[in-house]
């Protein structure tokens, strides 16, 4: 695996944050700071999302950043010089092209055996698997990656997740990392609850610890 492939399974757990105002982010990354948190994924879900990814970026460099729902290669050019890394629901061959001329470590989401195979020709090894536990959870992702467990894939499942079935995603050897939303929910983000946020991170951060 890559530097940054091996940096995000240490990290675990990418929290997914979606900030509207300049006023969610500091308050909200020192929360998850606080709790232990060290790797997150900004998503590009709002006016604001780039200058959320600019202004962590200058301020918290200890944290990995990635971006999330990159979906076209004009996304990459805004985002490329500002985080460690990049991901995407689906699997879109021009992002992939767009950030390998860039140098920024992409990492598309598959559901597919034929998704897998696509990213493979890119030699692409650390995969986004979402929705998770929509499309059939931990289980259908081992019975999707077996013929494929001899080359070492390893996977970063989002979608539905939560403590209650954390523990059981990290312990899979094929699951690199997890991610998700519910830590740094939009309704403790809006509320602007920054206690809940910690809180649920000093948690998840406890659990994968135990995995």
């Amino acid at each position: 695996m890559s530097d940054m492939e091996n940096r995000i399974c240490d990290a675990k757990i990418l929290v997914v944050a979606v900030f509207e105002k300049e006023q969610e982010v500091v308050p909200t990354v020192e929360a998850l700071l606080a709790g232990g948190i060290t790797g997150m994924e900004l998503a590009l879900r709002s006016p604001y999302a780039l200058d959320a990814v600019k202004l962590i970026r200058q301020k918290y460099p200890e944290m990995l950043l990635g971006v999330g729902t990159v979906l076209s290669p004009q996304q990459v050019e805004q985002v490329a010089d500002f985080t460690d890394f990049a991901v995407a629901p689906g699997l879109n061959r021009r992002v992939i092209e767009a950030a390998r001329k860039r140098g920024l470590p992409f990492y598309p989401g598959i559901t597919t055996a034929s998704e897998i195979e696509t990213a493979l020709e890119y030699d692409i090894r650390l995969l986004k698997y979402f929705p998770a536990e929509s499309v059939g959870g931990l289980e259908y992702l081992r019975n999707m990656n077996a013929p494929y467990a001899h080359l070492g894939l390893k996977y970063i499942p989002l979608g539905g997740l939560g403590l209650g079935n954390l523990a059981d995603y990290l312990q899979s050897p094929i699951v690199g990392a997890v991610g998700g939303s519910w830590i740094a929910s939009r309704k403790w983000i809006a509320s602007e609850d920054w206690p809940s946020i910690r809180q649920e991170a000093a948690r998840a951060v406890a659990m994968s610890q135990c995995s």
